[in-house]
């Protein structure tokens, strides 16, 4: 492992801002904070629809060729399929032999690239075990074996938790919980898992259902105290005490005595926990351009350079954006162990 999830644990600093009175108002009546990077979960965080999309990723096009490689329920795909070309994620088209429809990723899916790399990345970091990462990326531009990073899209340097500023943009506020959200339980992340190896599986596994990625983001608001998550989501006391609970156990939360009589914790985020701050910008700037109609709920400064920014997935050898087309890849498995003969390239 390149580290461990039981790492030196680092306190994560709140980043400079102005906060409004906390309200006496409970989650449930207040609504549910607009958020891009839920906009972007609410299609990511369906284990078979993310599936699907990662798949795209490896050139599969056709149901049968989705259904191979995935060994999905046929009504189940049907389903899936219809749903991510109504989102506009794919498009279809007719196939070269005129008899079967294809289904291609539009602008918008291929958009998702740098956010399933980013996510890719952090799973590389932490959660591939003694085993080799399952992907050897290589960047076309320049030639050379990458490994992306999160950066800043005006002064190009990588992007961390504490050096980044929020403030309230033009989409900020409240409304009602969404109809229907994912809510699964995080024991059926399992999901994720099927098919071939892959890292951003590992990472959702973690963060791809609904309450446990609202946890830790207010662990990025600086919200540490389960009575003040516990108002802020409005969430069940005993779905949030399973969520801290599986949180601390997979190394994203270090549980933190503040108090003995009676005994009361705080939940800080460890530096695996703060890492997971890439992947949730470069979702935000996702959902951000597409999801929210000009008007984001978050505007970022970059603390290093003074600028307000969004995430941008850049090679770490040229420095040039990662976007599918360019990247190439090697694999660390036997693709025939898995029932997939993916391309050796990304196009």
């Amino acid at each position: 492992m390149t580290r461990s999830a039981t790492a030196r644990i680092t306190r994560v600093r709140a980043t400079p801002q102005v906060r409004a009175p906390r309200e006496k108002l409970s989650g449930a009546t207040r609504g549910e904070r607009n958020c891009s990077v839920a906009r972007t979960l609410d299609i990511v965080s369906d284990a078979w629809a993310f599936l699907i999309i990662r798949e795209a990723f490896f050139e599969a096009k056709t149901f049968g060729a989705f259904r191979s490689a995935l060994d999905i329920p046929r009504a189940t795909l049907t389903d899936r399929l219809r749903k991510l070309t109504r989102l506009q994620i794919f498009r279809q088209v007719a196939a070269d032999s005129g008899q079967r429809k294809q289904y291609r990723l539009t602008r918008m899916g291929f958009d998702l690239y740098p956010s399933f790399i980013s996510l890719m990345q952090f799973g590389d970091r932490w959660l591939a075990g003694e085993k080799n990462p399952p992907l050897v990326l290589v960047h076309r531009s320049c030639g050379c074996e990458s490994h992306p990073v999160v950066a800043c899209s005006e002064c190009a340097s990588e992007l961390e938790a504490r050096g980044v500023q929020y403030r309230d943009g033009p989409g900020a506020g409240r409304k009602p919980a969404k109809p229907g959200r994912n809510t699964r339980r995080a024991s059926d992340g399992s999901r994720f898992m099927l098919g071939r190896p892959s890292s951003v599986s590992r990472a959702l596994e973690i963060i791809g259902d609904k309450w446990s990625f609202m946890v830790v983001r207010e662990g990025f608001f600086g919200n540490r105290r389960y009575d003040y998550i516990q108002s802020e989501l409005g969430i069940a006391p005993n779905i949030l005490t399973d969520r801290l609970s599986r949180l601390v156990a997979q190394g994203i939360f270090h549980r933190r005595l503040y108090q003995s009589a009676p005994e009361r914790y705080e939940y800080l985020l460890t530096e695996m926990g703060r890492d997971l701050y890439r992947p949730f910008i470069t979702m935000l700037a996702w959902g951000d351009r597409w999801l929210a109609k000009g008007k984001p709920p978050l505007l970022l400064r970059h603390t290093k350079c003074g600028h307000d920014f969004h995430a941008s997935v850049i090679c770490d050898k040229c420095h040039k954006p990662v976007i599918a087309a360019d990247m190439q890849y090697r694999l660390n498995y036997d693709p025939r162990d898995y029932g997939a003969l993916g391309p050796r390239s990304i196009t």
